[in-house]
């Protein structure tokens, strides 16, 4: 059979910033993908916290369809129907009075990071420093990937932007020794995803609030993956007694399709003013329309409730198998969020396990080089999670024997 693209052509016309598996997915329904050669896979990815209804949800591709045949594209000299309706929803169901709309969890946290400065300025032409974690990551500007805590995605570029101080993620004591009236923005994820899933103690997450309140500092929660229903609650700050200043948030909020939120109060996004940032696709009607189609799902007490109930049988399964295999010293999770620590046989090997689970038929993620990581659809059905849980367990098997 000819194929008018093939995997050989990503290497031959790609940017190589990516090293994506063999199989090219053509096509998903639920929590199934399959390939050009109609093989099947479970998806225990869903695009990495993205596809957060599955795939090829109706309500969502009925969304799209009907908004696709009235208007695309204003731009923001204009306004349009979807972005107020979804603003209004979200700012009703957060700590949130205003939001600002953009395309990705970075763009998000680019907005968040420069209005967390502008207010610093606006009060003290010094307070301009923003306190990061070790192992955080929040996105790919060169300044979010400067304020993420993972070295290895920032050097080689040349200088990076001054004012950002890293300390150890849940060490109270160290956020008070950098912590000062120099301080304009704490910026945290309540649980760390790249780095491992790993969540924040509430002492931490209280503490960072004092701290951030104590010397007049904005609080940025990044719930770019821990938002939209993905821990069991609408946002992960909700699972906790303390709000934040900012959030921001993307990937399943669109449930596939791009869009990235800064929410924050009127206090802090005041500190913006009409040129003051922007984006030429934010708030785009497609995306708007398709976001809050998901989010009126995702903001059901009962789709909640069945995240929660899905991630304790899902986390008693991979517990059980670790035991039974040997293969998992730990399993971290928050709601359907997965980290597994990788012992035995199989330590440091995350990406052996991502790319044998492929060949069985489970789309996986790694978290470094020794955490398999873990994302299902917020709706997966039983029997898919089952299905995915029996094809990692024979690729644990396999790999161990």
């Amino acid at each position: 059979m000819s194929l008018a693209v093939q995997r050989a052509d990503f290497d031959r016309y790609m940017v190589p910033v990516f090293n994506p598996l063999e199989m090219i997915l053509v096509r998903g329904e639920g929590s199934r993908l399959w390939d050009q050669q109609g093989r099947d896979y479970i998806d225990f990815g869903a695009g990495v916290a993205v596809t957060s209804l599955g795939h090829n949800h109706p309500a969502l591709v009925k969304a799209l369809h009907d908004q696709a045949a009235k208007v695309w594209h204003v731009s923001n000299y204009f306004t349009n129907e979807p972005a107020l309706s979804l603003a209004k929803k979200l700012c009703a169901a957060t700590f949130a009075e205003q939001v600002f709309y953009c395309n990705s969890g970075a763009e998000a946290n680019e907005a968040a990071l420069k209005l967390a400065r502008k207010r610093g300025v606006d009060i003290n032409p010094e307070k301009v420093e923003i306190v990061a974690f070790n192992g955080s990551f929040h996105g790919r500007t060169f300044f979010t990937v400067s304020v993420g805590g993972q070295p290895k995605y920032s050097s080689g570029m040349g200088p990076n932007p001054a004012g950002i101080i890293h300390v150890d993620f849940n060490d109270i004591e160290a956020v008070k020794r950098v912590i000062g009236p120099k301080t304009c923005a704490v910026i945290v994820e309540p649980v760390i995803g790249e780095g491992g899933i790993v969540p924040a103690t509430p002492e931490f997450l209280q503490a960072l609030r004092d701290l951030t309140t104590a010397n007049d500092a904005v609080l940025i929660f990044d719930e770019i993956q821990s938002g939209n229903g993905r821990t069991g609650a609408l946002y992960d700050y909700m699972n906790t007694s303390v709000v934040p200043d900012i959030l921001t948030t993307a990937k399943g909020l669109g449930g596939g399709f791009p869009i990235g939120v800064m929410l924050t109060t009127a206090a802090v996004g005041n500190h913006f003013k009409p040129g003051s940032h922007g984006s030429t696709f934010g708030g785009n009607p497609l995306a708007c329309a398709v976001s809050e189609a998901a989010f009126d799902i995702i903001n059901d007490p009962a789709v909640l409730a069945g995240v929660r109930t899905k991630a304790a049988r899902a986390a008693a399964a991979l517990r059980a198998m670790g035991e039974r295999l040997g293969c998992f010293s730990e399993i971290r999770s928050s709601g359907l969020w997965f980290g597994c620590e990788l012992s035995g046989a199989l330590a440091a090997r995350a990406g052996d396990l991502v790319g044998k689970g492929a060949a069985n038929g489970v789309l996986m993620l790694q978290a470094g080089p020794n955490v398999l990581r873990i994302a299902t659809s917020l709706i997966i059905s039983d029997a898919e999670l089952d299905e995915g849980l029996r094809r990692l367990e024979k690729t644990c098997i396999e790999l161990l024997s």
